[in-house]
């Protein structure tokens, strides 16, 4: 797979996306462990980014464990994290999500913002959740969120422009997307230019290649890997069957 999320992207991203209710999302994670899940006391966030779901968690007294393939990703987590109380309990891994093992299992995993997605090969999926299901206790429950392949197909990507300021500082950000209908995938050019006052603060520059799913195609993989898939709806209301209207979707599944 190809680099994402480096140093430009990553020190981009919480700006890029402080529009997104994170907590509202929590608030929804939390809902889904207690009507799917047992006694949820220990999450792991799969694909954790800068922490936007851990840390939350955390604050809610979960003990969680997050794990991110990018290593600047993961440095702005700890900055955030150094605001939580002590004794709160917390921790992140460097790892690939195909390959990360840790010597410990959870009552519940979350991977989310499409981070499934960027397994793009059959092979990668089932490898993305074989760890999954490593390291969940049996009936753990794994909520997760993915690109609708239905939606994909009848919405097409197109080419938006984000722009925000903050302070001093200008972000502007173009995204243009490409399918490609065989393999499933879309790769989404991102172009970001800084602006500091009058000044040019440099432009960063990657392509993300995202899979997009099928509710059967989930199902199958799902069962394959030691789950059975439980609800699938829109994101973030799953009470409503996803439509092609619906480019994300919200899995709820158990491990068996």
């Amino acid at each position: 797979m190809t680099t994402v999320f480096g140093a430009g992207y990553s020190g981009a991203y919480d700006a890029l996306y402080q529009d997104k209710d994170y907590n509202a999302e929590v608030d929804m994670i939390e809902r889904l462990f207690k009507k799917y899940g047992e006694t949820v006391k220990s999450v792991i966030d799969f694909g954790c980014g800068t922490g936007n779901h851990s840390i939350p968690l955390a604050r809610r007294s979960y003990q969680v464990v997050g794990v991110d393939r990018s290593e600047d990703m993961l440095a702005s987590a700890w900055v955030k994290a150094g605001s939580l109380p002590p004794l709160t309990e917390i921790n992140f891994f460097h790892g690939d999500l195909r390959t990360f093992r840790a010597d410990q299992t959870f009552d519940a995993a979350i991977m989310m913002f499409a981070v499934l997605g960027y397994m793009t090969s059959n092979a990668d999926v089932s490898a993305a959740l074989a760890t999954v299901r490593a390291h969940l206790n049996a009936g753990g429950v794994f909520v997760f969120d993915v690109w609708y392949g239905p939606a994909v197909l009848h919405m097409r990507p197109s080419e938006r422009v984000k722009e925000l300021a903050f302070g001093n500082t200008r972000l502007i950000r173009s995204a243009a997307g490409e399918l490609d209908t065989y393999q499933h995938t879309c790769r989404v050019d991102y172009h970001i230019w800084r602006l500091d006052g009058d000044r040019f603060g440099g432009e960063t520059h990657e392509s993300h290649t995202m899979r997009y799913f099928f509710a059967q195609e989930l199902a199958y993989f799902l069962s394959q890997s030691g789950f059975e898939l439980l609800n699938l709806g829109t994101f973030p209301d799953l009470s409503q069957p996803p439509d092609e209207n619906t480019w994300n979707i919200t899995a709820v599944a158990k491990a068996v």
